[in-house]
């Protein structure tokens, strides 16, 4: 959830989306030191050069028709040794926007909803006040991150500061809180003028789905998403601030020089926008279920993957997707993802056949994201040869 946000200029802001994007669209690569003795296996070196960059733990998973490979590297808990563990939970943070996604697009597909509704229509006097207008924005908007909504990230401590993770790791939100706290703030911009990515967006499409369904969006999720494609490692966690089955722990220096444990987190405040646990084999299934067809029809699929310049990233975005070129020519697409302390970038083909995903458990600098993407992009362009 952790993402680029338009009111806060911090050492937060390029580690998330941007930074992870920014370095894929650019071609970057990791500059991390090489081991002595890498082994032979590229997706292995790949997951090796990526915890040379100062990640605490790092895994990955890629496949495709006739590949399914895995690779570890690092440790579960910092100063056990503990091995990372094989297909590991994690918070996958905004991949989940990518789920809220295909949900309204399924409601869009069935007529229950239009792209073309505004916030208004489902939410009256939701988004209002200080410029805030829910009648001039429609869900395709929310979707696309043009509505100029404000972010409400900044505005959560647990989020912002160790002394705020301390404070506040168990506190509950409700959906309407948050808006209401974005909502203090004016828009960034007239919707459907601009490009700014805003969690309060996905938020706002949670309680459309409510809305719209009668239904909360983590039983929709469920019973759309994951009880369908059998994701066993992937949950709805709601207030729970507990990681439960295997995984390891996370770390957040929040800017600073000292990381802290941050693996337990009341995830509310993250409804829609970044609160779901997942592991990297079940994002695979998700997104290869996704591309090839298996979720939404053909016209909803088009629209999710019909992207325009979104140029505080430096690629193009969808419908909850971002397009990112590979260097072996075309693009793939995918959702970075971060919750305080784990990270996460994953890839698709157009076609559904082909997919990566890697995970670090600690903050993710710009070299550990360059590292990250390189992965990606040059598992994918091996998989196409």
């Amino acid at each position: 959830m952790q993402m680029s946000g338009a009111r806060r200029r911090g050492p937060l802001v390029l580690t998330g989306l941007a930074a992870v994007l920014l370095a894929a669209s650019t071609g970057l690569t990791a500059s991390a030191k090489p081991r002595q003795a890498q082994q032979a296996d590229p997706l292995q070196q790949q997951v090796d050069a990526t915890h040379d960059t100062g990640a605490v733990g790092v895994s990955a998973e890629v496949t495709s028709p006739h590949t399914h490979d895995s690779a570890r590297a690092g440790t579960a808990e910092r100063g056990t040794g503990r091995q990372m563990p094989h297909n590991g939970r994690l918070r996958i943070g905004s991949a989940t926007k990518t789920f809220t996604a295909t949900v309204v697009l399924q409601l869009v597909g069935e007529g229950r909803m239009s792209l073309e509704d505004t916030v208004e229509q489902w939410l009256p006097g939701v988004v209002r006040g200080n410029g805030n207008d829910g009648g001039r924005i429609t869900v395709r908007q929310l979707l696309r991150h043009t509505s100029g909504i404000p972010d409400v990230e900044p505005e959560i401590p647990a989020l912002n500061g160790a002394d705020g993770y301390r404070a506040e790791r168990f506190r509950n939100y409700t959906p309407e809180e948050l808006v209401g706290t974005a909502m203090r703030h004016p828009p960034n911009f007239p919707p459907g003028t601009d490009w700014s990515y805003s969690n309060t967006n996905y938020i706002l499409a949670a309680m459309i789905i409510h809305e719209v369904t009668g239904r909360t969006w983590a039983r929709e999720v469920n019973d759309r998403i994951i009880r369908p494609l059998d994701l066993r490692d992937t949950s709805t966690p709601g207030t729970f601030p507990s990681i439960l089955g295997p995984h390891a722990h996370g770390y957040a220096a929040f800017g600073t020089d000292k990381s802290i444990d941050v693996t337990t987190l009341n995830p509310s405040m993250a409804v829609g926008s970044g609160s779901i646990i997942s592991t990297a084999h079940d994002l695979n299934r998700f997104y290869t279920a996704l591309l090839g067809g298996r979720l939404l029809a053909p016209a909803q699929l088009d629209e999710m993957t019909t992207t325009t310049p979104a140029p505080e990233l430096g690629v193009r975005y969808g419908l909850g997707l971002g397009e990112i070129p590979l260097s072996c020519g075309g693009s793939y697409f995918g959702h970075p993802g971060e919750l305080l302390g784990y990270h996460t970038w994953g890839g698709v083909t157009r076609d559904g056949t082909r997919t990566a995903v890697v995970y670090v458990t600690s903050d993710g600098g710009q070299d550990t994201q360059r590292a990250m993407s390189t992965l990606v992009d040059q598992q994918l362009c091996r998989t196409r040869s």
